[in-house]
Order: structure tokens, then C-alpha cells, then sequence
């Protein structure tokens, strides 16, 4: 059973509002009107099974949901080789290193690299 709540007549969006690119897509969408659930990724933990879901919703490997190019990853875990449950511990412990904005609508997910991929939902 799946651990995220979503529903065809609302996105959700995971982001880290102290990111730009999910400052403009939450503006976009409140902009556009769109119905929206807004999920502050620094504020509201992940759980592991979530992060799982996540990955699996977006036909990533867990280690596809890291932000390798965050300065984060390249100062801690450029050369590291973890396992799932080591990448899920660390995105958990490190919100930041989490691939954002994600938007979920039912059963697609995508991850949102400009703010008009919301109307792919």
C-alpha cells in the first residue's frame, strides 16, 4: 500500500524552498491556478518507504533521488559507494541532497526541471 496520499485532481510537489528552482515552480503553480499540496522537504522528513515509493514512481534506482550536483555531495559523498539503505539514511539525515521539485498527479511522477513540466500531469 502505498505511503504517499496523492489523487488525479491535485499535485503534489515535494521542494525545498530554499532552492530557486522550487521557488519558481511553487509560483508557477499557484500562478497557474493548479490544485496543489505543497510538501516542504526540509520541514516534513521522508520516511525510507517513502523515499522507496518515490524512486519507484519515477523509474529511478535510489541513488537516481541524489543530487549529485549539489555542493553537499561533492564536500561528503562524491566518492562514496553506498547501498539503498545507506543513500536512503543519508537522504534522510540530508533533506538537501534530495533531487527537487518532484510532482506527483495519481499515479505519474515526474521531476520538475522547469516549472511548465507541472503541465505534463
Amino acid at each position: 500500500m502505498p505511503e504517499i496520499a496523492t489523487s488525479e485532481w491535485e499535485i503534489v510537489l515535494f521542494y525545498n524552498p530554499n532552492h530557486p528552482g522550487s521557488q519558481k515552480t511553487l509560483a508557477y503553480a499557484m500562478g497557474e491556478g493548479l490544485p496543489l499540496r505543497d510538501v516542504d522537504i526540509i520541514k516534513n522528513q521522508f520516511t525510507g518507504t517513502q523515499l522507496e515509493e518515490l524512486a519507484g514512481r519515477l523509474g529511478l534506482p535510489i541513488d537516481g533521488l541524489v543530487n549529485k550536483e549539489h555542493p553537499h555531495y561533492d564536500k561528503h559523498y562524491a566518492n562514496a559507494d553506498f547501498d539503498d539503505e545507506g543513500w536512503i539514511k543519508i537522504m534522510r539525515k540530508n533533506p538537501v541532497l534530495i533531487k527537487e521539485p518532484i510532482a506527483i498527479r495519481g499515479h505519474k511522477a515526474i521531476i520538475v526541471n522547469t516549472p511548465s513540466d507541472l503541465s505534463r500531469l
